[in-house]
């Protein structure tokens, strides 16, 4: 196979990692990295599969039998949360005897987490610092100018970080979130009033986390608020309320910084239990 026919069938996959990053999904992209000895294939070492996590797949490995064994255990790659991870097809699918020694490298493709934060105040301005030194695209909405002026965040680590003037919240907030995939939303206003609009866009919307600072009490009025006028009931069931994990946090930061372990725990499975918990067993 030529260069110029490889790059022309490449293209298709190429494409289609550009629609998964572009609509915050998820895929597993399989890259044939050697063949088994004395067995030759009809794509050259590189060939390219994309699996989407709803099982489509876009390009091939040469071998119809290979791509169905490789589209399976993509599946089991991305439940894993691996980034990336190679494997021998004897590993997966020791029944392909030809391509048993074969080398596929799976890499996980999806947009970077985005984390959208309502209200920038003390914890608000504190979570959206942090969340961007650990790679999450933030956007930081309040309606109160002074609060999102850029001077406040001039380092060049916060320079990412999108700041929104919201005249009302519910539509800077929709707007924020937009599809809901690969989003989180940490709702750290000041009030019953915004936090209600802010839950009702993020419930419109439906995003992977969504989180609401303040007491029992406090995040109880504004959800029995909400189930009164209709929300979906499984909806409200999924929000953190009080956010965050109770790791004793006082100041805004050490407030932001619980926070931001829910999110992370959430996004990569994880329980939030001590590591060390096994050694207590």
């Amino acid at each position: 196979m030529s260069a110029d026919q490889h790059s022309s069938e490449s293209r298709p996959v190429s494409e289609a990692i550009g629609c998964v990053l572009d609509d915050g999904s998820t895929a597993a992209l399989a890259t044939l990295m050697s063949l088994s000895e004395n067995v030759s294939s009809e794509k050259p070492i590189g060939a390219k599969l994309l699996v989407k996590e709803s099982g489509e797949r876009i390009g091939s490995l040469g071998d119809a039998e290979l791509d169905v064994a490789v589209s399976s255990q993509a599946a089991t790659f991305l439940a894993s949360r691996d980034e990336a991870k190679m494997f021998r097809v004897a590993e997966f699918a020791p029944q392909l005897e030809k391509h048993a020694g074969a080398s596929i490298l799976f890499e996980r493709v999806e947009a970077e987490p985005r984390l959208v934060i309502a209200g920038a105040g003390h914890v608000g301005a504190s979570l959206a610092r942090l969340a961007a030194l650990v790679g999450y695209r933030v956007t930081l909405v309040d309606d109160r100018a002074e609060f999102v002026a850029r001077e406040l965040f001039a380092s060049p680590s916060e320079q990412g970080i999108e700041l929104v003037l919201a005249e009302h919240w519910f539509d800077a907030i929709r707007e924020a979130i937009g599809n809901g995939r690969g989003v989180s939303v940490a709702i750290v206003t000041r009030g019953h009033k915004q936090d209600e609009d802010c839950l009702r866009a993020a419930i419109a919307t439906s995003p992977d986390y969504v989180g609401m600072i303040g007491s029992k009490r406090r995040t109880n009025f504004v959800l029995d608020k909400l189930r009164e006028e209709g929300a979906d009931k499984n909806e409200l069931k999924k929000v953190r309320a009080p956010i965050g994990l109770d790791i004793g946090a006082v100041s805004p930061e050490e407030v932001a910084l619980a926070i931001l372990a829910e999110i992370v725990g959430e996004r990569r499975g994880g329980s939030g239990a001590p590591l060390s918990g096994w050694r207590r067993s």
